[in-house]
């Protein structure tokens, strides 16, 4: 008896469950794990992350199931126990958050409530760097779709050029769910190498002369414009856009929250509490869809070199457009901020302002890149948004 006693805790144990692919994810969760605590590489979102990967791969422990979410839908009977051999987890419930899109709208919300429109709405051609910043969406939709992926697969995966981690996982969840985890993985992680992967390529294209120019100042913004501002974008962008209203809608609400200076709770709420618990929930459920008999296939790898070039692409396009404007303006405009284009807020911009002192140290380009850099936000909420109502 005792024996079988043994047999049969060793039987149900998760040791004697385990699959290789199951050891080799919790191996890469450690290994994310390490990045975010050793390296700080975006540690609030990887560390979750990393830490659902380990979670949903240990057998038997039953935190996740896919097959919950198969086909790209919620089967609610089986949350609600229908189906016997499955026991909904913890994260599966959780998860809900982000399959039904709710969480990413309320990290754009907390992104909204910290964000400064002024350096965009005083200087709008701003935009148009935002806006050629999105090359690399459209360049890597191409690549995917020549690759094989559908295309809704292929604007999954094309949005990672926008360097923006929330949108590309709302856009996923929405048009092709089973890559969650490689995508999600993939923005965040190119997004902690910003100011690796951006610089050499900023110095392959902007020559050390252009890199010193000094910008002046921009006019100061009214309380008016800053109020006026948010209402103004939702609604044109809505009415032309009407997919695009959840994300850049919330994106708003949490600016006019800010600049309205009557709800300082409502955006102190937004920019930390709220923030941080989203953060948390949709981290840890995101990590958890990377379950090993899904993510260990060759389509991830080619994910994450699409990723790269959609993202280096990306940065090409926000550079060449401001090379374009510093020819126009007569040299006033430093390409360098066209750069920050891209939508990781404030990063971008930073590595915009390094790269210009790296050419002169009194030269200071930050609140210049902070324009492209919002512009960038809306700019991939938008593309976001197409892609939805093209594919969606």
């Amino acid at each position: 008896m005792f024996i079988d006693a043994l047999k049969n805790i060793w039987e149900s144990s998760g040791i004697y469950a385990i699959t290789w692919q199951q050891a080799v994810m919790i191996v890469i969760a450690g290994v994310l794990i390490y990045m975010a605590i050793g390296k700080k590489c975006e540690p609030l979102l990887l560390l979750p992350i990393a830490f659902g990967m380990l979670l949903s791969n240990l057998p038997i422990a039953g935190l996740y199931h896919s097959e919950i979410f198969a086909g790209g839908h919620v089967h609610w009977d089986m949350l609600g126990g229908g189906d016997a051999n499955i026991a909904p987890g913890l994260l599966d419930y959780i998860y809900l958050g982000v399959k039904l899109g709710i969480f990413p709208c309320l990290i754009f919300m907390a992104v909204g409530a910290m964000t400064d429109f002024g350096p965009l709405i005083s200087r709008p051609s701003s935009l148009f760097m935002g806006a050629g910043a999105q090359f690399g969406i459209s360049f890597a939709f191409v690549m995917a779709s020549l690759l094989g992926f559908t295309a809704a697969e292929a604007s999954s995966i094309a949005i990672i050029g926008g360097a923006d981690g929330p949108t590309a996982i709302y856009l996923t969840t929405k048009l092709a769910p089973q890559l969650l985890s490689a995508i999600a993985i993939a923005a965040y992680s190119y997004m902690a190498l910003i100011p690796i992967i951006q610089p050499p390529i900023m110095k392959a294209m902007v020559p050390k002369k252009l890199r010193k120019i000094k910008m002046k100042q921009t006019r100061p913004v009214s309380k008016v414009e800053k109020v006026c501002f948010p209402i103004i974008v939702t609604v044109i962008c809505t009415l032309i856009l009407p997919s695009v209203g959840p994300l850049l809608g919330m994106l708003m609400l949490g600016n006019l929250f800010k600049e309205s200076g009557v709800t300082d709770r409502l955006s102190d709420t937004a920019q930390n509490a709220l923030c941080n618990i989203v953060t948390i929930f949709l981290g840890v459920t995101v990590g958890a869809t990377a379950m090993g008999e899904n993510f260990l296939a060759l389509d991830t790898i080619k994910i994450i070199i699409l990723g790269l070039i959609a993202f280096a692409f990306s940065t090409f396009g926000g550079l060449l457009i401001g090379r374009i404007m510093c020819a126009l303006s007569g040299g006033k405009i430093n390409p360098l901020i066209g750069s920050a284009g891209v939508s990781a807020v404030p990063m971008a911009a930073r590595v915009s302002n390094v790269e210009g002192q790296k050419a002169d140290p009194s030269n200071f380009l930050l609140m210049h890149a902070m324009g492209p850099n919002v512009a960038g936000v809306i700019g991939s909420a938008v593309a976001a948004g197409t892609l939805l109502a093209l594919f969606g």
